[in-house]
């Protein structure tokens, strides 16, 4: 569980909310204590983000959507079968619903029996993901970043429903980042979770160190960006030359 990963650079950031570390875990946590109420499985990023490291076991999932994702309980066929979107108005009818389900990622059955949270100055564990809530002008640091070296495009994946599916778990199996954007999903949105407009950034474990080396080393605040339109087309049009002349040697 220690955390071996030396996340302070995101300190630089001065985030309004904390960067939460989250992990997958079959055993029983030895060194955080159980979450002591139930919540969603999206209110937990935001519960975390307010109190001290807590784990979270089945029986503190408030919304069955938590457990589901996790494998912690069989395939419902009424969930499954698209039945509860429509009664909701938020899909026209079953099959469209059902097509959730069928994209969607899940943890194996009974692979995962604990989840644990942590906000960034108290992480103690090394996270299987990290996730960010950020406003525009810190998420474009964060995404130059991710694809700074590799030239990754990110991605900003999600469904109506189920928005705990492309927080945590399609992140994590694919090992992406993925982008959300706070109002846009219907249980968060009917929980009042988070203010509208910020972006949930998920960043899995497999891509945290090449983040973190680039934004140790690149420039965060891009001088165009403060230069105005006719300086910043100034400034490309002289690059072009300088590049056409390159070109003429």
């Amino acid at each position: 569980m220690e955390n071996k990963m030396n996340l302070s650079v995101f300190n630089k950031f001065d985030f309004e909310y904390s960067p939460v570390g989250v992990k997958f875990l079959l055993l029983k946590p030895k060194d955080i204590s159980k979450l002591e109420r139930k919540l969603s499985f999206c209110e937990m990023l935001k519960e975390a983000q307010d109190s001290k490291p807590f784990y979270a076991a089945k029986d503190n999932h408030e919304c069955k959507a938590g457990p589901f994702l996790l494998g912690m309980v069989d395939s419902n066929p009424v969930f499954e079968s698209g039945q509860i979107g429509p009664k909701l108005g938020v899909y026209e009818d079953p099959r469209a619903n059902r097509k959730l389900y069928m994209q969607m990622h899940k943890m194996a059955r009974d692979s995962v029996n604990y989840t644990a949270f942590s906000s960034l100055d108290q992480l103690s564990f090394d996270p299987d993901l990290l996730i960010v809530t950020a406003k525009p002008h810190q998420a474009e640091i964060l995404l130059r970043a991710y694809s700074y070296r590799s030239g990754a495009a990110w991605n900003a994946k999600g469904t109506s429903v189920l928005g705990c599916a492309y927080l945590y778990m399609y992140p994590y199996a694919t090992g992406e980042l993925n982008m959300m954007v706070t109002g846009l999903y219907h249980g968060m949105r009917a929980r009042n979770t988070f203010p509208e407009g910020l972006l949930l950034i998920t960043i899995p474990f497999n891509v945290l160190p090449e983040i973190i080396q680039n934004l140790e080393t690149m420039t965060w605040d891009l001088p165009q960006y403060s230069w105005g339109k006719e300086a910043h087309v100034k400034k490309m049009e002289e690059i072009g030359r300088e590049i056409s002349l390159e070109l003429k040697k």
